[in-house]
């Protein structure tokens, strides 16, 4: 998270680094829970992709909330194939770091996740999160189907409304279908958890998100 990064612009095709034919290796089970991470999952429960900054910080938010299943830190949305942290720290990837989260739908809705997403980070930033700047820091949502592309695009209108009320700019969140997951290294998965006082650079807006209000509510 200490990398300098390059100039804050998506790669071409021509311009991206050409990766590998295999994956990474990465750790064989979550560090908090012992899940495994890479599955198999239990059947009935759900997946979503979220990039909100460095995902040390992001991946925390989210394995703390009851009824998700597992977390995982990688890399999404780009063009090399298997990158490594090194690689994508080039800028020259085209991926974000992103957030893997395994949910049980019965107790933890994607509307949930998402007023969690909003509100834990500042979407209005562009290519950069706080002190964190480049493509690798930027604002996603990577939906599954197409009920979750529908909640996406609703709840960004919905908080949108509510960030312009608070004097805040326009979102830059991309809200696209989900890509390949490429799980990032051992060491970054459940960082904060194995070390406690390191880096997060993650900051939200303050400015609560009515999805959440809605389910709260419920």
């Amino acid at each position: 998270m200490f990398t300098l990064r390059k100039s804050p612009r998506m790669p071409s095709v021509i311009d991206a680094l050409p990766g590998r034919h295999m994956p990474l290796l990465t750790a064989e089970s979550h560090f908090v829970n012992g899940n495994p991470l890479k599955g198999p999952y239990p059947v009935g429960f759900e997946m979503a992709i979220f990039g909100l900054g460095c995902f040390w910080g992001a991946e925390r938010k989210f394995w703390q909330v009851p009824g998700v299943y597992v977390t995982a830190a990688g890399y999404t949305a780009g063009l090399t194939p298997n990158p490594t942290y090194e690689e994508t720290c080039t800028g020259l990837t085209g991926h974000n770091e992103a957030v893997l989260v395994v949910y049980n739908p019965v107790e933890r809705n994607y509307n949930q996740l998402l007023a969690l997403f909003w509100e834990s980070h500042d979407p209005t930033q562009g290519m950069r999160q706080g002190n964190d700047v480049g493509t690798t820091y930027r604002s996603g949502i990577y939906f599954y189907n197409p009920a979750q592309e529908a909640a996406a695009l609703a709840s960004k209108v919905a908080y949108q409304k509510r960030l312009d009320a608070a004097g805040f700019g326009t979102i830059t969140t991309e809200i696209i279908p989900a890509e390949t997951f490429y799980f990032a290294e051992a060491y970054h998965q459940q960082y904060l958890a194995k070390n406690p006082n390191g880096y997060c650079g993650l900051g939200g807006t303050g400015v609560s998100c009515p999805i959440g209000i809605a389910v709260a509510a419920e």
